[in-house]
């Protein structure tokens, strides 16, 4: 997986085909928009962060949040591409033994894209199944990072889970999904 800072032009039409092809295939995440209306507001910059969202298996898609839309990553598990990651760059410092590569904090800065909050992965699984196998770090408030600790959600039994966990902790099954402001 190689992460870019800037896409050619035949790049982007690839990238938009791609994304038109998911829109379409999942009207229901985005009722009464147009996909046109969509692509003609994206600018090289959110190209990039979509096509980065993309090449990490995070399978971008349009998405409603409380009336602002976004990309979201809409791949049935966390992003294989960014999985293995602990919350961020200061827990990653704080390891002594076995560091993972990389953070979901850094990663999404990298890639160019928001965590999603725990109020945004609630509202994503109105639109499917997510994250039955897997689970994903979110946007993690201050007061509890400052004592060490991060969150993380999955779905399971039907019901969203919120969870915690030392910062510095990665699983193979767990990543993050993120959000693009369209």
């Amino acid at each position: 997986m190689t992460l870019k800072n800037k896409l050619t032009q035949s790049e982007q039409e690839e990238l938009l085909n791609t994304l038109e092809s998911r829109f379409n295939t999942h009207m229901e995440r985005h009722e009464n928009i147009s996909f046109q209306n969509i692509a003609d507001k994206l600018n090289d910059t959110q190209l990039t962060a979509l096509y980065n969202m993309e090449v990490t298996e995070g399978e971008p898609d349009v998405i409603d949040f409380d009336g602002t839309l976004y990309f979201a990553d809409c791949s049935k598990e966390s992003p294989k591409g960014r999985r293995s990651v602990c919350y961020d760059r200061a827990a990653l410092e704080a390891r002594k033994k076995y560091k993972p590569d990389n953070s979901a904090v850094d990663l999404a800065k990298e890639i160019g894209i928001d965590l999603l909050t725990e109020e945004d992965y609630r509202l994503l699984q109105q639109f499917g199944d997510f994250d039955l196998k897997s689970s994903s770090w979110v946007k993690t408030p201050d007061e509890i990072r400052n004592l060490g600790g991060a969150l993380f959600c999955d779905k399971r039994y039907n019901t969203v889970f919120l969870y915690h966990n030392g910062a510095d902790s990665y699983y193979g099954a767990r990543g993050f999904r993120g959000k693009l402001k369209i």
